[in-house]
């Protein structure tokens, strides 16, 4: 859809790790520290591929393996603005009603049917409400 209408639409990742992942909230603040290097979705990728595997070591070898400066990402992995981005992210999704991952929302719907069908009708509808 990005492809299809790219002046029309917009992607917004936010992040929403959920307790019961120990590394989940770590794993958010090393994609975000990734983004400054731009490998986000390469990192985001990454860490899902390895979410039963997820540990501060496998987090380090990901950046590594992407060839990120490692300085620059244990800083700012660590930085409190993107502590505070991560708790923002929660915040939201929880006044949005999130209760699981992936979640998806096109203009404040959720959207059920996650295939490109799905995406296509309701963009489509969004689309033709605000001519």
């Amino acid at each position: 859809m990005l492809d299809k209408y790219p002046e029309k639409v917009k992607l917004v990742f936010k992040n929403f790790p959920l307790g019961m992942h120990k590394f989940a909230r770590l794993a958010a603040a090393a994609a975000l520290a990734a983004h400054s290097q731009k490998k986000f979705w390469e990192f985001h990728e990454k860490l899902f591929e390895n979410y039963q595997k997820l540990n501060d070591a496998k987090i380090l070898e990901i950046a590594k393996e992407l060839g990120l400066d490692m300085e620059k990402f244990n800083k700012e992995r660590n930085d409190p603005a993107i502590q505070n981005l991560i708790a923002r992210d929660i915040k939201d999704g929880r006044q949005a009603g999130v209760r699981s991952i992936p979640a998806v929302f096109i203009n404040g719907k959720v959207l059920k049917n996650r295939n490109f069908q799905g995406f296509q009708k309701i963009i489509d509808t969004q689309l033709n409400k605000k001519r």
